[in-house]
């Protein structure tokens, strides 16, 4: 029966965590599901910081963003904000990191009532490690920026699963049933 279980889980968590780019043909970028998670240290919004080994044991949710307050920025933190619960019934933290300023990270978080770890990386160390900073174009215009990016990290620290680019529409529940998996 554990073994039919495994099985089970192994196959929700391929199905909802696709580790190939939407794009045809373009490579995935950034660090691989079965890596080791690169590690980081970033303030936090509320004057805290977070520190991705200290959370070893946990499974944890680490989700790149490109800017607080924005429509797709703010529906998808709302989303992992009403799913937290769920979240930490299989053991799962959730951190939102972007290149925003504190002082932006704690007025979107009392805005919108956010009560899981909203990392500042301004001087951009974490979106390297995870390679999120990347060039975009919009109206023709070409700009650097974050790719809206997610990474699943067992209690182990490895990758389990990657979304990129990430479409925020059923986006959380694609995680949650992913973490479930774990």
């Amino acid at each position: 029966m554990a073994a039919k279980t495994k099985t089970a889980a192994k196959k929700a968590l391929k199905k909802a965590a696709p580790a190939k780019s939407k794009q045809a043909d373009a490579p995935v970028r950034g660090p691989k599901v079965g890596a080791k998670a690169p590690d980081f240290n970033l303030p936090t919004a509320g004057g805290g910081s977070v520190k991705l080994s200290a959370l070893k044991g946990k499974n944890v949710v680490v989700y790149f963003y490109p800017k607080d307050d924005t429509p797709g920025c703010t529906t998808e933190a709302c989303g992992f904000n009403e799913a937290l619960m769920q979240f930490k019934k299989v053991d799962a933290e959730i951190i939102g990191i972007s290149r925003d300023p504190m002082k932006s990270h704690d007025k979107f978080a009392a805005k919108y009532g956010l009560k899981f770890h909203l990392g500042s990386d301004e001087e951009g160390k974490a979106t390297a490690a995870y390679d999120t900073w990347v060039e975009k174009s919009m109206y023709g215009r070409k700009y650097m920026g974050i790719e809206r990016s997610t990474y699943l990290i067992d209690k182990t620290g490895t990758i389990r699963a990657v979304w990129r680019p990430v479409s925020v529409t059923g986006h959380v529940d694609a995680v949650l049933e992913a973490a479930k998996a774990l």
